[in-house]
């Protein structure tokens, strides 16, 4: 058996869904479109990409010596359709994959055991990466034919959809590669048609500032106010462009039972978070890729989300937050009673608080 042959045996008895190899010192243009992304300012408050983006031009930018870059995925795809959590408006829409155990965590141990196996059978040094370095993993599965990046710039298996989470494994020996996958999206401009943001400036092309994933997982501060009656109910991240894609017909659900949708988080009720204080908040999201995001930024969305519900009960739930240390989840739990309730109640909420006057940092919310 080859060392090819070998090694993707072994990643599916690990679990992965795909595998596949490409050269990691050929050239391509994906460093351009990266330079053209930061120049146009589309990667947000995402410093990091710019800092970064001279080492994520290229594999070899970031390490001289790849040869080969191993490309695994694990299928994350959900057993019910993630476009109807948002029909039911006083609950909270979680993008699938961080309904989940967090997948850095379950990926990279068995990454680590390919490496440190191919290390011995060829010699050779091994990098392994799950999403945690400046590598373009996207681009590198498109050439190690997992899949393509799509008109939304996420990746799309004929096998799996758009339900991949991916892992890397940068080698310093020669592989024998696979063929690159070629684009299938066709004339199909439906994960375009459907961003309630109109996030995607072209096609294959995304303006991170009006994504909705970016805007409640990434952003820190206030979301600006022409975002917020869109955002809906979802209060991590979004599904609707993968979730409408066509391939997913052809996508089973994830069948890794570490990777299995928590049922206490597919579709947790918004007052039950609005009323979790940080240690709480904690509690319930242990393991997942929510807790990472800390709770002030979840609480946010979900007063957003509050506010969006059209539930003037949840008013009750929004409305402790008016006095909340951080001066952002204030100004959500203003716009949020301003939507839910009457004018004259609204009014006599401010003059009871006297918000608009003593908290600058939430004036304008007040206005």
């Amino acid at each position: 058996m080859s060392l090819s042959a070998d090694l993707k045996r072994r990643a599916r008895d690990l679990g992965f869904d795909a595998v596949g190899v490409a050269r990691a010192d050929a050239p391509w243009p994906n460093g351009e479109a990266l330079a053209q992304f930061i120049a146009l300012e589309r990667h947000g408050e995402m410093a990091w990409m710019a800092s970064e983006a001279p080492r994520r031009a290229h594999p070899t930018a970031m390490w001289a010596e790849a040869k080969s870059a191993i490309m695994v995925g694990v299928s994350y795809g959900p057993d019910t359709d993630p476009l109807e959590r948002l029909k039911e408006k006083s609950v909270a829409a979680i993008a699938s994959y961080a309904t989940r155990r967090d997948y850095h965590d379950v990926i990279k141990g068995r990454l680590k055991q390919i490496a440190q196996w191919l290390s011995v059978e060829s010699g050779a040094d091994v990098k392994v990466f799950v999403d945690t370095a400046p590598l373009m993993e996207k681009p590198l599965a498109q050439r190690a034919g997992i899949g393509w990046q799509g008109k939304h710039t996420n990746l799309v298996s004929r096998e799996h959809g758009s339900w991949l989470l991916l892992g890397a494994i940068l080698s310093a020996a020669e592989i024998e590669p696979d063929e690159a996958e070629s684009d299938h999206c066709g004339s199909c401009r439906a994960c375009l048609d459907i961003c309630p943001t109109d996030a995607f400036p072209a096609p294959y092309q995304l303006d991170a500032r009006r994504c909705i994933a970016y805007l409640t997982i990434e952003h820190a501060g206030h979301i600006p106010q022409e975002f917020r009656e869109a955002i809906g109910n979802r209060v991590f991240g979004c599904d609707d462009c993968l979730a409408v894609c066509p391939w997913n017909k052809f996508a089973g659900a994830a069948r890794d039972a570490r990777l299995a949708a928590r049922a206490d988080i597919e579709e947790p009720p918004l007052a039950e978070l609005a009323a979790l204080d940080d240690a709480a908040f904690r509690t319930r999201f242990a393991g997942t890729p929510i807790k990472r995001t800390g709770r002030n930024r979840v609480l946010r969305n979900v007063l957003i989300a509050i506010g969006n519900s059209g539930d003037a009960d949840l008013a009750a739930s929004a409305a402790p937050h008016l006095d909340d240390p951080d001066a952002v989840v204030r100004g959500a739990a203003v716009w949020a009673l301003r939507r839910l309730l009457d004018p004259a109640a609204f009014s006599g909420l401010r003059e009871t608080h006297a918000l608009g006057e003593r908290d600058p940092d939430v004036r304008g919310e007040w206005a």
